[in-house]
């Protein structure tokens, strides 16, 4: 099959790699779309550990061509893919807390992943997709389920305060989803302006800049206290500390960007002298797909506004490199394997 192989980091190459082996429970998935993360680019850098060669890939549709010899996967149906991977047998799994499953794989990371033609995955892990949802919008829906897990961790109640930090695709969905859990008012902090324009348009009451113009703003709208819950989508520890500065006494801080530093300051004594809880959020869980899938179909959770490019797969490296350009208008971009 043809796919994008990481060779080494930085090394990204068109070549032919071997079919997938499906396993018993696994059907196979011809791959039709995938959308591209930091995480991708992390690993491609060689920030995330992974051994070579690598298919990289873990936002994914495509349709089902054979499916699991031990149920009725139906062969010809659009679906999603969960990449979270478990063992189904340890302490967590049979809790339901199959994202922390110590034997867990990652599809893109640990394990080939969408960038390719093919892949194998678990009947357990597909998802069917309605045709209401569109091809370009639908690996979106693996964020989606990232954010409603980290939200129904962080326990939102109507009329709370939240802050999103950060306003990539992940703090957008924040933003939605913050507001459909009743949050109000929701406020969206980033350098970009741009950025602050769509917030607005997907439902922000109020946008800052970060620094003292969101500090100022937020103390404002709260009477001083600060924000009930502030959640950080950067992923780094400059932006996290200012997160501490923005929650009031006794709030939440969910640091969901994902980080990579081994060391760094904080102001671990506001920490302490805030009583700040920490809730941090890993991935997501089955129970998750189907709600997430509902609340894009039912037109709660707007995907479209954050699609800005459409490339074919020989461009993958292109794309990822378009990630680092913070001056680019450049959100979501999806990769297409019919083109």
């Amino acid at each position: 099959m043809r796919a994008m192989v990481l060779n080494e980091p930085g090394q990204l190459v068109a070549a032919e790699a071997a079919l997938p082996v499906r396993k018993s429970h696994e059907a196979m998935i011809n791959v039709t779309h995938g959308g591209i993360c930091g995480t991708d680019l992390k690993i491609y850098e060689g920030g995330i550990p992974t051994q070579y060669p690598l298919i990289m890939g873990h936002e994914m549709i495509g349709t089902v061509v054979e499916g699991s010899d031990n149920d009725n996967t139906c062969e010809g149906s659009r679906v999603i893919v969960d990449p979270v991977l478990a063992c189904g047998n340890c302490y967590f799994c049979h809790a339901g807390l199959t994202n922390l499953c110590p034997d867990g794989t990652l599809l893109g990371r640990d394990q080939n992943g969408g960038f390719g033609e093919f892949v194998a995955a678990p009947s357990a892990n597909i998802y069917r997709l309605p045709e209401s949802v569109s091809d370009q919008e639908a690996p979106l829906i693996q964020v989606l389920t990232t954010c409603l897990h980290a939200q129904r961790r962080a326990s939102i109640s109507a009329g709370e305060m939240v802050v999103v930090m950060g306003l990539g695709v992940s703090g957008l969905l924040h933003l939605q989803l913050a507001k459909e859990f009743g949050a109000d008012p929701v406020i969206c902090v980033t350098r970009s302006a741009w950025k602050r324009d769509l917030a607005k348009n997907l439902g922000a009451d109020a946008t800052f800049e970060s620094g003292a113009d969101a500090l100022a703003g937020i103390q404002e709208r709260s009477e001083g206290r600060g924000a009930d819950l502030v959640i950080e989508c950067v992923g780094q520890l400059p932006v996290l500390a200012e997160a501490f500065e923005l929650v009031r006494f006794g709030g939440r801080v969910m640091p969901f960007g994902i980080y990579t530093d081994t060391e760094g300051a904080l102001p671990f004594y506001q920490f302490y002298f805030k009583e700040i809880d920490i809730i941090n959020a890993r991935a997501a869980t089955g129970v998750d797909y189907p709600a997430s899938i509902d609340l894009v179909s039912q037109g709660v959770i707007q995907l479209q506004p954050m699609v800005t490019h459409v490339k074919p797969l020989s461009e993958l490296a292109n794309a990822l490199a378009m990630l680092k350009d913070n001056t680019a208008r450049r959100m979501k971009i999806i990769i297409d394997h019919s083109s």
